[in-house]
Parts: C-alpha cells; sequence; structure tokens
C-alpha cells in the first residue's frame, strides 16, 4: 500500500490517447477500468495521469495477501487505550486522492465486497471497525483500477456488479513496433549500429507474445524486456546472447521443449 505525490515528470509515450480518456473520465466523475497484459505500461499510466492532475496518488497492488484492513483499517491499543489506524482507502477518500487499484482481479471477494460499498453511487463507506463511523467521499476522490487478462496465473473474473463501477474501460494493448523502439529509445541510449538488432529483439518479443496469446507458450514478454535487451547491448554483448538472456531463459522454468522453441526463434532471426 504506496501512498505519493509525484513531484518529477513521468515519462510516458501516450500512443493510444490513453491520458484524454482517463481525464474525460475525471472530469465526469467517473471511474475507469484498464484492462491489459503486465509490462504494457499501465502503473506509468496511472502514475503520469495524476502527476498531471497534481493529485496524491494512493496505491494498492493487489494479491492473495490483501486483507480489508488494508484498505479501510484496524483498530490499535496503545498505552491502554483503543484507536483505530484508516486504511489507504478510507485515506484517499477523506483526501480526495486517486486511488489506484492495480491488478484488482486478482483479489479476494471479502475484500471485493468491502471495495463494492465505497464505489457505489453513495460513495461512502460503514467503518464497522470504528463503532459504525461513516465515511464520505471528498467530491475530488477519483479511482483508477487496473486488472490482467484472466490467462495470467492467480486472475479472476471481476463480479458484474463490481465491473459496474466502472464504466470507462480502456484496453491497453501492447503498441505497434516502431512506438516500442521509440519507448526503447526514451529509456536507454541506444547506438545507431545497434538498431536492427533492437527492431529484431521486438519482433521476437511480438511472436512470443501472439504465441502466449494463444497458449503456445507460457510467457508473454512485456515492454521491460525490450528495454532490458536495449541496455544488455550497451555493455558489449552480442544480440543473440542477450536475446537468450533476456528472453530465453525465462522459458527454462517450464522445461526443455519450451526453452528450445525460444531458442529455435533467436537462432532464426539473429543471423551471426
Amino acid at each position: 500500500m504506496v501512498m505519493e505525490r509525484n513531484m518529477m515528470e513521468i515519462d510516458y509515450l501516450d500512443w493510444n490517447n490513453a491520458l484524454e480518456v482517463l481525464t474525460k473520465a475525471y472530469q465526469a466523475s467517473l471511474f475507469a477500468l484498464i484492462i491489459g497484459p503486465k509490462g504494457t505500461g499501465k502503473t506509468t499510466l496511472v502514475r503520469k495521469f495524476a502527476t498531471g492532475l497534481n493529485k496524491e496518488l494512493y496505491s494498492v497492488n493487489f494479491s492473495l495477501r490483501t486483507r480489508e484492513s488494508h484498505l479501510v483499517g484496524s483498530k490499535t491499543l496503545e498505552e491502554g487505550q483503543v484507536g483505530f489506524v484508516e486504511g489507504i482507502l478510507v485515506k484517499s477518500m477523506r483526501n480526495g486522492g486517486l486511488l489506484y487499484l492495480d491488478e484488482l482481479n486478482a483479489a479476494e471477494p471479502d475484500v471485493l465486497l468491502r471495495l463494492d460499498e465505497a464505489l457505489d453511487d453513495r460513495r461512502q463507506i460503514i467503518l464497522k471497525e470504528a463503532e459504525g463511523q461513516i465515511i464520505k467521499a471528498n467530491h475530488e476522490w477519483s479511482v483508477i483500477a487496473t486488472i490482467n487478462p484472466l490467462s495470467h496465473v492467480g486472475t479472476k473474473e471481476l463480479p458484474p456488479q463490481l465491473l459496474s463501477r466502472f464504466p470507462i474501460r480502456l484496453r491497453l494493448e501492447y503498441p505497434p513496433e516502431e512506438i516500442e523502439l521509440e519507448i526503447v529509445r526514451r529509456h536507454t541510449s541506444v547506438d545507431s549500429s545497434k538498431i536492427t538488432d533492437i527492431r529484431h529483439a521486438i519482433k521476437l518479443a511480438k511472436i512470443l507474445r501472439e504465441a502466449a496469446a494463444i497458449e503456445e507458450l507460457y510467457y508473454s514478454p512485456s515492454l521491460r524486456e525490450s528495454i532490458a535487451f536495449a541496455k544488455l547491448l550497451n555493455t558489449g554483448s552480442n544480440a543473440k546472447q542477450a536475446a537468450e538472456i533476456v528472453y530465453a531463459n525465462a522459458y527454462d522454468q517450464w522445461g526443455e521443449v519450451e526453452y528450445q522453441k525460444v531458442m529455435d526463434m533467436i537462432t532464426s532471426i539473429f543471423v551471426e
């Protein structure tokens, strides 16, 4: 659970006008849902949006370990006095911040049920943990959630009533190859002599993503891998070696057959 106010500029290439969609959602007081695979820049997009609004960002990354208390708060006992420490959901509502619910479809049902209470049209929550205190959200309170495809480990289908709380739905896919190259350029220095190798790596990543989408492979590389490949080239690694380290070795955990499939692709793409 993280609360932050970004003072520095976030570098985000808005290639599909996602910021405009989020801005319109905010202006209309509508909650937004960003749908897409990991590594497509969902979190960077939200941070960029929060920076542009100069709003405090309250982030929750959901997992099986996320509990109601993380969101609403919990009782404390100090020097014989019972108190209550507010969770990040309640803090964001009070302060009118931007609440970021990352990987929402990895949350447990009881957590989702508590969230649903706060996200309905009343935008309030009753704190049973604090003698029934009612928290009404500041009028500037806004919420953005992200979900990963159901093919991702640990994800579940969102309940229809919770899905309806997010009427603005934005799909964020992997960018076109030329855009991905520009993203790589923004994150590391790229020597002109290495451009062809980086293009080949981006092509490889695209093939691997397509294979993962139809379940021919288990893993879909993110934009981070493209950036890591370029950075590895800058250290003097040759392209085929860098591709093996960044891409192929990740598949070894699923066995030799999976690994060899990717190595065959690398051998065909990076001809020495």
